[in-house]
């Protein structure tokens, strides 16, 4: 009975592997930050943000924006943007981003539809979930 029980764990746990090639194709769009771990185990939850992130990738590279959202719909967007490059190594897929600034790294821990996990350098873990428009009649 043993046997079998671990068998099915087993293949609970390998079947649940997530191949990190599936979550390009949910970041392209616009992200909404709900909460940040940091580091030390303290959490910042975000109700209310006045900026979203918005993502869009063309197979191996691709950029973050900033957009402020407009209450008819539209967007404002910031002049910069975040180009980076993406790599899947030792089953993860990491973001390399290079500006005249800085370089860095993000890596995606779980991407769906609707969330989307990173992690920094810094060991800051951030959860976004896809942005939805407020509709106001």
């Amino acid at each position: 009975m043993k046997k079998v029980v671990y068998i099915a764990l087993l293949s609970l746990v390998l079947g649940c592997s997530k191949n990190p090639e599936d979550f390009k194709q949910h970041l392209t769009g616009y992200w909404e930050i709900k909460e940040v771990t940091l580091k030390d185990g303290s959490k910042k939850e975000y109700t209310y943000n006045d900026t979203i992130d918005y993502i869009e990738i063309n197979d191996t590279v691709g950029f973050r924006k900033k957009m402020k959202p407009n209450i008819n719909g539209t967007f404002q967007t910031s002049k910069s943007l975040e180009n980076f490059v993406l790599k899947v190594e030792n089953d993860s897929l990491n973001l390399y981003y290079k500006t005249p600034f800085s370089n860095w790294k993000e890596t995606i821990l779980h991407a769906t539809k609707d969330k989307l996990q990173v992690i920094n350098q810094n060991k800051d873990l951030y959860l976004y979930q896809r942005y939805v428009p407020i509709v106001v009649n």
